[in-house]
């Protein structure tokens, strides 16, 4: 069936059949999110500032009906999902490859617009190693220039991003540039060069302090982008 939004190409290609369906704005970063089970109409809209809550439904309608997801109706008192089809799973390595050239060639420091503190708390959120703790953990978050305070709630069954203090015992309280913290996450800068250059603080007790570093799985990207800066480094040695 033919979406239609859906852009046409005209050529009997695979490829323009692939980006017919995939390379309008917005797309392939919806994708992204489901591939991480972000599977709520809400949660995704979270995870992608910018987009407007008709285009996401729209891009979703979109994917839906080519097959790459499938809507499940919401049971009494349920949300209604979305998760991806076989066909939508297989674009893992799609998202991999992209990921993998855009760490090479197109990923540098952070742009000011690309520097939303929410963004950054809902992907470590996401990516909180909560198996790894057996009480509750509150992080509270600083970021130069900055006029508010963020926390976030990390607790064996789950983790919050909180905008409001959430009322219990501050374990770790973390003043960052926030720029420098995303290129951490993101793998262009370790923890460690981040704490030295005085770009990152972290305040609470000694074994906290330490922990904190496996509190998180960090970034699935952080891999790639450290893999592009080792390779790019060696290429500028050799030069």
């Amino acid at each position: 069936m033919v979406c239609c939004a859906m852009h046409l190409y005209g050529q009997y290609c695979p490829v323009a059949r692939a980006a017919e369906i995939l390379a309008d704005r917005w797309t392939l970063l919806i994708v992204r999110e489901l591939l991480a089970d972000v599977d709520h109409f809400n949660e995704l809209e979270r995870g992608l500032p910018g987009i407007s809550r008709s285009l996401l439904a729209e891009r979703l309608r979109l994917l839906v009906s080519t097959g790459v997801a499938e809507r499940r109706a919401a049971e009494p008192g349920r949300r209604v999902e979305y998760r991806l089809t076989p066909a939508g799973r297989d674009l893992q390595r799609v998202i991999e490859v992209l990921g993998d050239w855009g760490a090479h060639w197109a990923f540098g420091d952070p742009r000011p617009n690309e520097l939303d503190p929410i963004v950054l708390l809902w992907w470590m959120r996401r990516r909180g190693c909560l198996d790894r703790l057996t009480k509750r953990r509150v992080l509270q978050f600083e970021f130069q220039g900055l006029p508010r305070t963020y926390w976030l709630l990390l607790e064996p069954a789950e983790a919050s991003v909180c905008l409001q203090n959430p009322g219990f015992q501050i374990d770790l309280l973390v003043h960052a540039d926030m720029a420098a913290f995303y290129r951490v996450w993101l793998g262009r800068l370790t923890l460690s060069q981040a704490m030295a250059t005085g770009h990152l603080r972290i305040e609470g007790s000694p074994s906290d302090v330490r922990s904190f570093p496996h509190w998180f799985a960090w970034s699935p990207m952080a891999e790639r982008v450290r893999a592009a800066s080792t390779s790019q480094q060696v290429a500028a040695a050799d030069l």
